[in-house]
């Protein structure tokens, strides 16, 4: 068994999520915060049969598409740079790990 752990951007959590319980996947969904522009994210738990691992990947990446953004000039603490005129980042996408389950119980 493996634990499909994505971390996907906001905008395409619901058609993510959708298509994974469409297709028979069990989901667990935490609102999280974080990345270069500190803008929320939904991270998903998947546990999986070894064998469906690239079904859900697959499911996921079909779902998820990176797409162009301006940032604004900022001067906020904690940046490493501070640009002067708007600047141009790719964000969305998907962050997938899998991991091995040692043990596994649902009770």
């Amino acid at each position: 068994m493996k634990m499909i752990i994505a971390i996907l951007n906001a905008d395409d959590a619901p058609s993510v999520i959708h298509s994974l319980m469409k297709n028979g996947f069990s989901i667990t969904k935490l609102a999280t915060t974080g990345g270069f522009l500190r803008t929320g994210n939904v991270t998903v738990l998947i546990g999986v049969e070894d064998d469906k691992v690239d079904t859900a990947i697959g499911i996921i990446k079909d779902n998820s598409h990176s797409r162009k953004q301006m940032i604004a000039p900022s001067a906020e603490p904690g940046l490493s740079f501070y640009p002067t005129m708007p600047i141009e980042v790719i964000v969305g996408g998907a962050t997938i790990f899998v991991l091995n389950v040692e043990h596994f119980e649902k009770v």
